[in-house]
């Protein structure tokens, strides 16, 4: 299936997860992130819920876009680290992917992303060649990044990497520029730019004038009008939501018609971006 404008985001849901993402699939949310990375998410929580939805409510797992990540060592608790510490950083990554396959009740993942660029640029080859591996046996449609804000990081490992990356998932605000660089490039190449804490990291942009204005207009919420302004940018913004009401609100912009350029160009320039 084709990658759904809107994510579900599971991080810090612990023993809620399951109970979330039903939740959200069955508000209509077909998109939802996780990572085999036990120190934030409880990924076998989300396979439970994979598994209830087609059980109980006809919403079998090939209707749903399931992404998941590989977390260095780095980026896990040691305590709970979900493969072989001491294998090789090639097996480390066979060994989470077979963990999230067993995890999610799948035997294929739609999205699959390296958490965060290794510590060189070398170790970043060495993972992403064996995630190519697992897209060249169709276990895996595409390939990701995530937490990479360097564009000339992201710009060597595009060109380096034979199977090109088709996703970046980056926190968008303000202390990064709001990844104006890096967006542009994914823009040029057709990389899908996903945005996590899309509310929560820009909590003054709610409060800006021309989003109010507009969400009066609407008779919306602030926070309905920046995730049309961020969608209308090209941008997948991902929302974990645990109220049934905003999950619903935030579906509901999908259908909303476009914001005016004028009133795009507003928002724009009150948070200082041009694109």
């Amino acid at each position: 299936m084709q990658a759904p404008r809107m994510l579900y985001g599971t991080a810090w849901k612990k023993e809620r997860t399951t109970s979330l993402v039903v939740q959200a699939v069955l508000a209509g949310f077909r998109g939802v992130d996780t990572a085999c990375q036990p120190k934030h998410y409880e990924e076998p929580l989300v396979g439970e819920a994979v598994q209830i939805l087609a059980r109980e409510h006809n919403i079998p797992r090939s209707s749903l876009f399931l992404q998941t990540k590989f977390t260095s060592l780095d980026g896990q608790d040691p305590n709970r680290i979900p493969y072989d510490p001491h294998a090789t950083l090639s097996n480390q990554v066979r060994q989470s992917f077979a963990r999230s396959l067993e995890n999610l009740k799948t035997d294929y993942i739609d999205s699959l992303v390296l958490h965060s660029p290794m510590r060189t640029h070398a170790d970043t080859l060495t993972v992403w060649s064996t995630l190519e591996q697992f897209h060249a046996a169709q276990k895996v449609r595409y390939l990701g990044v995530s937490n990479i804000y360097n564009p000339q990081a992201l710009k060597k490992l595009y060109q380096d990497a034979h199977v090109k990356p088709s996703v970046v998932q980056n926190r968008f605000y303000a202390d990064t520029g709001y990844d104006q660089e890096i967006r542009a490039f994914c823009r040029e190449h057709g990389i899908t730019y996903q945005s996590f804490w899309t509310l929560t990291g820009n909590p003054e942009c709610l409060r800006l004038s021309p989003v109010v204005q507009i969400a009066r207009k609407r008779q919306a919420t602030a926070e309905q009008v920046f995730f049309k302004f961020v969608l209308q940018l090209g941008i997948t913004p991902l929302t974990g939501t645990s109220s049934e009401k905003h999950v619903a609100e935030d579906l509901q912009v999908l259908e909303w018609g476009d914001l005016s350029q004028d009133e795009v160009k507003s928002i724009a320039a009150a948070i200082g971006i041009l694109n």
